[in-house]
């Protein structure tokens, strides 16, 4: 069964959010409502957990509630976070990272997707820093329903009415894609491999592996059955996920194998170009009277050889990471990999929150702006949905 965390903020529209949730559960949805202080001053705890049959989470510094379900779980254990309505106030606090009671901690731990009805008099939805602050969500991958131009409660006429139910369904069903992938296989893999030259020394990277867990992490809700091959990361894999740790390029290329055929293969991780001819047995110790030359040789190309294969994914992804001529290499590795689509983004990504991408495929290309990484992993995942659907991006 499929679960929204319904957050309701403080605002006349939260009646509203009574109707989504008795249309939510009628379509099958699990609701899990979560109330804001403000919120329970317009709706009851006691009217929406007779509408959810759910448990209503509040406080955020409840011994019983976080025993029961912490904030992360809360935020984590979603296939779709709702505000609605969602105020001015807690959209500010979004935009800001700010974090100072249940809902907004929750939507500041989450990496699920995020659909805001706003709901405010129109002076507010009109204020420059509230149009900042929707600038600044919407770069970030959030979605919106709304708000509409009507009358108000407070008796003036503008924009500013949170959505109706109807649109508000259709928005979720549309985020939500019906599980657009279910039936569709898919191998991602993540990190960075080590290559080592003796016991206690490898040659690696930089790559954190966030990038490809969101990617995996967004092909699952979506309905993929999605194995994860990793190296080392500075996050876990997901749980319940099917994850396969590989050391090396070679170990990687044999755990790539083993989950093969599938329909979609994105190399999202760092895989060594280069390996030693031999490791060393013993530790190599510093003579400290002549540089240390080490042999290296080239490892298998993975990417390449997924593309290759006789039972060759329907769809293969490559990532081009790139420090000049960004997009002249991104476009030569497209053509020499024999890959449908490439990823191009700058070496600066490696550590950090946001990335910015290039989509390359045949002679065109997507530019996308710079966005979180789990929204980088959203969009591309829309993007694979479209191409089951129509053939191309």
């Amino acid at each position: 069964m499929p679960t929204i965390h319904l957050i309701l903020s403080g605002g006349i529209a939260a009646y509203k959010a009574l109707e989504l949730i008795r249309r939510l559960r009628e379509r099958g949805w699990r609701v899990v409502p979560i109330l804001t202080h403000a919120g329970a001053q317009f709706v009851t705890p006691l009217s929406v957990a007779a509408l959810a049959g759910e448990k209503v989470y509040q406080d955020l510094f409840s011994l019983t509630d976080e025993a029961e379900m912490g904030h992360i779980r809360l935020a984590r254990d979603a296939d779709l976070i709702v505000i609605a309505p969602a105020t001015a106030n807690i959209m500010a606090k979004m935009a800001h990272g700010q974090a100072d009671d249940l809902a907004t901690t929750i939507l500041l731990a989450t990496d699920r997707p995020l659909l805001l009805a706003p709901a405010m008099n129109p002076h507010m939805w009109d204020n420059i820093a509230t149009r900042e602050n929707v600038k600044t969500l919407l770069a970030r991958g959030v979605q919106m329903v709304g708000p509409q131009a009507g009358d108000m409660a407070c008796g003036e006429i503008g924009t500013g009415r949170m959505a109706e139910v109807p649109e508000i369904l259709a928005a979720i069903k549309k985020i939500a894609g019906a599980q657009s992938l279910a039936g569709k296989t898919a191998i991602v893999t993540a990190g960075a491999t080590q290559e080592p030259i003796d016991p206690v020394r490898f040659i690696t990277n930089g790559s954190s592996g966030r990038q490809g867990v969101a990617i995996a992490k967004a092909l699952a809700r979506a309905g993929a059955k999605v194995t994860l091959v990793h190296g080392a990361m500075e996050i876990a894999p997901p749980d319940g996920m099917n994850a396969i740790y590989a050391r090396s390029a070679d170990e990687m290329w044999r755990a790539v194998q083993t989950p093969l055929p599938v329909d979609i293969f994105i190399a999202a991780a760092a895989v060594a170009d280069y390996t030693p001819v031999e490791m060393q047995k013993q530790k190599i110790k510093k003579s400290g009277k002549e540089n240390l030359i080490i042999e290296f040789k080239p490892t298998i190309d993975i990417l390449k050889s997924v593309s290759h294969l006789s039972a060759r994914p329907k769809l293969v992804v490559g990532f081009a990471l790139e420090t000049e001529n960004h997009l002249g290499n991104a476009r030569a590795k497209l053509a020499a990999k024999k890959c449908d689509w490439i990823l191009l983004n700058d070496a600066a990504a490696m550590h950090a929150d946001e990335n910015r991408i290039t989509l390359l495929y045949g002679t065109k290309s997507l530019d996308w702006p710079s966005i979180s990484k789990d929204s980088v992993a959203q969009r591309l995942t829309e993007e694979i949905v479209k191409h089951f659907a129509n053939g191309e991006p």
